[in-house]
């Protein structure tokens, strides 16, 4: 049997990048807490390449650092610096002490490093890492998540209405179901369906399908049979939510798919759109600069930068 090839950490980048907020919450509640979600939080992510460049440790792809405020009282700021591992890596604690003491050096600012251990391994638990000599004593400990812990709460993640319960399921049976396409197909549908009960909105279905499509990578000819039983599913349900979403550069209508993925993006993350905005990317027919704009809707700070870049675009 194909043993397919699942993309782990391009999923996880955008995911936290879309639900960042419903990220915290759903994995560190604690945390979440503690954060004033009323004043907006920024992603710093072309910092943290500056301050990984060159690096033998290696950047991961879904390596993220955010800018968020207190509710504490105090003007002060904290950087949270999130790693999702999805395999075990020997010196993974040092290269979570080296990248926490790199970005206090740059900001000078309080920093909180976040790990998701998304590996298969059970023991590993990786949870701080130091040094001591001649009286000197250095140490980072850090809060992890192990998704295979998840595994014994089935039922919870079913029920939950947290995007990352979604992303989780389909994360934890992608591992599942290498070299079982069949049974990695009958799992996709099944999670897929448990996004119709949820109580999200249309573009929020579509967005979560487009990220468990991406993961959960299957053969063509169970991909069509897939496709086949959630469309029926829509048309017995009397939906239509998802059947018009296909793989982005993978199939037919490239350029209409990308920007459908640009604009469910931008509606997820900043709500209302301008009519101009929206026409504007309609009129994009370079598959490349779809592309380009997709990454940059993620990430994006505000919908005038945004604009911004598709003014750069223009030139």
């Amino acid at each position: 049997m194909t043993n397919q090839i699942a993309d782990y950490d391009n999923p996880w980048k955008e995911a936290i990048a879309i639900y960042f907020k419903s990220f915290i919450a759903f994995f560190f509640p604690d945390i979440y807490e503690t954060i004033d979600w009323r004043i907006n939080y920024e992603f710093l992510d072309t910092q943290l390449q500056q301050v990984m460049r060159d690096d033998d440790i290696g950047l991961r792809e879904a390596d993220k650092l955010v800018k968020v405020w207190l509710m504490d009282g105090s003007e002060t700021w904290v950087l949270i610096h999130l790693e999702v591992q999805s395999q075990y890596q020997s010196n993974f604690a040092e290269r979570m002490y080296v990248y926490n003491s790199r970005i206090f050096g740059l900001y000078r600012k309080r920093v909180a490093s976040l790990a998701i251990l998304a590996d298969e391994e059970k023991s590993w638990r990786p949870q701080e890492y130091g040094y001591e000599i001649w009286g000197c004593r250095v140490l980072l400990r850090f809060p992890v998540v192990k998704l295979l812990d998840y595994i014994n709460e089935w039922e919870t993640l079913e029920k939950s209405p947290n995007p990352f319960a979604a992303i989780v399921m389909a994360h934890l049976k992608t591992q599942a179901t290498r070299q079982k396409p069949q049974e990695r197909r009958e799992w996709k549908a099944s999670i897929v369906k448990t996004l119709y009960q949820r109580g999200y909105n249309r573009a929020e279905v579509r967005e979560l399908f487009r990220l468990i499509d991406w993961m959960m990578t299957l053969p063509k000819n169970l991909e069509t049979e897939f496709r086949q039983e959630i469309n029926s599913y829509e048309e017995t349900n009397k939906m239509r939510y998802v059947t018009s979403i296909e793989r982005l550069a993978r199939e037919e209508g490239m350029i209409e798919k990308g920007r459908e993925a640009v604009i469910d993006v931008l509606q997820i993350r900043f709500q209302d759109l301008p009519g101009e905005l929206v026409q504007e990317i309609n009129q994009i027919e370079d598959v490349e600069q779809l592309k380009t704009l997709h990454r940059q809707a993620v990430t994006i700070g505000s919908l005038a930068e945004f604009q911004d870049a598709i003014d750069r675009l223009k030139s």
